[in-house]
C-alpha cells in the first residue's frame, strides 16, 4: 500500500468550490455509467447547490431514526454548518487524505456515498460542536447513532484534527478524552481507550501524521509522538517517542518510522531489522 495516493490527480490547495464541482462532474458520469443509481446520486450529490448542504442531507439521512427523523437532523446539520465553517473546512481536508491515501478511493464521490469512515467522522465533527455549544444530551444521541449505523463509537468530548482517514472503520473506539492531531491514518478495529474506571483525563494523544495499524489499541494517558508508527494487533501502553515504529504486546520500539509520513505512505510492513 505504499505510495498508496500515486497516479491520482492532487486535490490538496484547491477551493471548496472546486472540489464541489469536481465531485458533481464525478456524479453526473457515475449517473450515466449505472443509471440504477441515478435517484441516491441525484439526492445526495447532485441535488445540492453546496458541499455542506450535501454533508447535511447525509448526516440527517444515515443517522434519522423512529427516535429522530431526518427533517430534525437536517435541521441540526445545516444550523452547524451555517455557525461554524471549520466543520466544512475539515470535511474537506478528511475526502481528500481518503483520496490520496486509499487505494480503493479513485474518485472524490465515493467517500461522501459509499465510506463509512468519512461519514461517522463527519457526524462526530457535529456532535463535537453540539458538545461545544452545552447541547450535550443531543452529542449523545449523535454518538449513541453513528455507533450503532456505522459501528464507530467516538465520545463527542475526544478532539480530533483534520485530515483524518478512518480506513473500513468497524468497531473503532475514541474515548472523552483522547485527542488525534493532523494527518492522522487508522484502520479498523482501533481502541484510544482508557485503562480501567478512573475519572478525568485518562485516554491517548495521539500526534500528527500517525499511522495506526488495524486491531490496535492505544489505553490510557499517553502520548504518541508526531510521525510514528503503531503495528496492527499491537497493545500500547507506554508513550511513543516521534517518528518511532512500535508492534506487539505489550508494544515496544522496533525501529524508526521508516519515512518523514507513515499516515500518507500506509506502509504497515516492519522491515527485516524490525522483527520482535
Amino acid at each position: 500500500m505504499d505510495g498508496a495516493g500515486e497516479g491520482k490527480a492532487l486535490v490538496a490547495g484547491q477551493s471548496r468550490a472546486a472540489l464541489w464541482d469536481r465531485i458533481r462532474d464525478e456524479a453526473g458520469t457515475a449517473v450515466t455509467d449505472e443509471p440504477l443509481l441515478g435517484a441516491l446520486i441525484h439526492a445526495g450529490l447532485l441535488h445540492h447547490a453546496t458541499f455542506q448542504a450535501a454533508l447535511a442531507y447525509r448526516f440527517s439521512l444515515k443517522l434519522a431514526s423512529g427516535e429522530m427523523s431526518e427533517q430534525i437532523l437536517r435541521e441540526i446539520a445545516d444550523g452547524a454548518h451555517a455557525r461554524a465553517p471549520e466543520l466544512a473546512q475539515a470535511a474537506q481536508a478528511d475526502i481528500e487524505a481518503v483520496y490520496q491515501r486509499d487505494p480503493a478511493c479513485h474518485r472524490l464521490m465515493q467517500p461522501m456515498l459509499f465510506f463509512k469512515g468519512f461519514q461517522a467522522l463527519q457526524a462526530y465533527r457535529i456532535a463535537h460542536w453540539l458538545w461545544d455549544s452545552g447541547r450535550r444530551d443531543m452529542a449523545y444521541f449523535v454518538q449513541m447513532r453513528c455507533s450503532e449505523v456505522f459501528g464507530v463509537d467516538i465520545h463527542p468530548a475526544a478532539r480530533i484534527g483534520t485530515g483524518v482517514m478512518i480506513d473500513h472503520a468497524h468497531s473503532i473506539v475514541i474515548g472523552e478524552t483522547a485527542v488525534v492531531g493532523n494527518d492522522v491514518s487508522m484502520l479498523h478495529s482501533v481502541t484510544l481507550g482508557g485503562t480501567g474506571k478512573e475519572d478525568g483525563d485518562r485516554h491517548p494523544k495521539i500526534g500528527n501524521g500517525v499511522l495506526i495499524g488495524a486491531g490496535a489499541k492505544v489505553l490510557g494517558n499517553i502520548h504518541v509522538g508526531h510521525h510514528s508508527r503503531i503495528a496492527a494487533g499491537s497493545v500500547v501502553l507506554e508513550s511513543v517517542p516521534p517518528c518511532k515504529t512500535v508492534a506487539g504486546v505489550p508494544a515496544r520500539i522496533v525501529g524508526d518510522a521508516g519515512c518523514e509520513t507513515p499516515s500518507d505512505t500506509m506502509n504497515q510492513l516492519l522491515g527485516l531489522d524490525q522483527v520482535f
